[in-house]
Formats: C-alpha cells, structure tokens, sequence
C-alpha cells in the first residue's frame, strides 16, 4: 500500500449533501483474498494556485485531440439536488472496459470544495459476493475529515456514489462499502 502514493494526483474535492437517515455509512474494508479487481484512480483535477494538474494517462477522456473511446456503455450517474433531499439520474457513457471506476470518478468530479480534499480512492470489487469497496485518500492537506461532513454532504458524496454503482444493472454491484486507507467510515 505504500506505492499507492505515486498514483495519487492532490485535488480539492468538496461535496454537497443532504438528508442520510435513509443510508447507512458504515463501511466495512474487507481484505478478502478473492477480491480480484482493484483499481487505483487519482481524482480528476481542477487547477489552482497551489494544485498543478497532472494529467492522467489510463483515463479514456474525450478532447479534440482524443476522442470519445468506441466502447463505451451508458450509465445513470446519480447527484443530488439542490434541496439535497433526493439524487437525480443524469446519464453518461463510460468505458466498457472500467465502467465501475469511470462511474466512481464521474461521480466524484462534481464534488468539490476548499477544506475537504482527497487525494485519490481505490475501488475493490468482489467478483463473488459483487460487494465493491471504495477506499479513499485524503489528503495531508484536508482541513476537514469525514466526520466532519454535514447530513447533507455525506448524502451527496456517499450516497451518490452508493446508488450510481448499485442502480446500474449493467455493474451487477449488489453493495458498496467505504472506507478511508483501509479503515471502514463511521459516520
């Protein structure tokens, strides 16, 4: 896990959350030895003073210069509202070849902040049980850390990310678990 650190790129990520009651955010990491598919992804970035953007060379994403990759599948990711009372279905095509951590990442670019900064995650799949297990990073930076999320920003992080993956039939994702450098988020 140590050589996990290359991988990260440091972004400000922040989020916008609502009413949880209805999830539940305890997250178990498993470190099941028949967990096969593990992605290690660097969130995407948006420039700042203090942040140099880095781009990411296995991401498939669409430019003038690169375009969009042939295979692809269409995905519903979930965002919250602005009441941050329900999430919202907004369609997306990803690539066929990681639809799972193309999903997390999607999901993940819309939530950004100045005090709650993570530096990467890394999805687990079990192929067996179908339980995937989303690690995060954050960052040394972060001024916040995962307690300190309101109802609302846990909804829009942890629930988002919750629905989109198991909403999708096409992922087969029965269960999503959290956790942050191995640990399982209680919230």
């Amino acid at each position: 896990m140590n050589n996990f650190s290359h991988y990260l790129v440091p972004v400000t990520v922040g989020v916008m959350v609502a009413g949880l009651s209805t999830y539940s955010l305890i997250a178990a990491g498993s470190r099941n030895s028949s967990v096969i598919q593990t992605q290690t992804t660097p969130l995407p970035t948006q420039p700042s003073p203090q942040t140099p953007v880095t781009p990411d060379p296995v991401d498939a994403i669409a430019s003038p210069t690169n375009p969009t990759p042939t295979n692809t599948i269409t995905l519903n990711i979930y965002r919250v509202d602005s009441q941050c009372e329900t999430l919202i279905p907004e369609k997306i095509a990803v690539s066929a070849e990681t639809p799972v951590n193309a999903a997390v990442g999607k999901v993940l670019e819309q939530a950004n902040s100045a005090d709650f900064d993570l530096a990467g995650y890394r999805v687990n799949l079990n192929p067996n049980t179908r339980v995937a297990t989303i690690d995060f990073r954050l960052s040394p930076d972060s001024q916040r850390q995962f307690v300190s999320l309101s109802m609302c920003e846990q909804f829009a992080l942890l629930g988002s990310l919750r629905k989109t993956l198991t909403d999708n039939s096409q992922l087969k994702i029965k269960e999503v678990r959290f956790t942050e450098q191995g640990r399982e988020i209680i919230l």
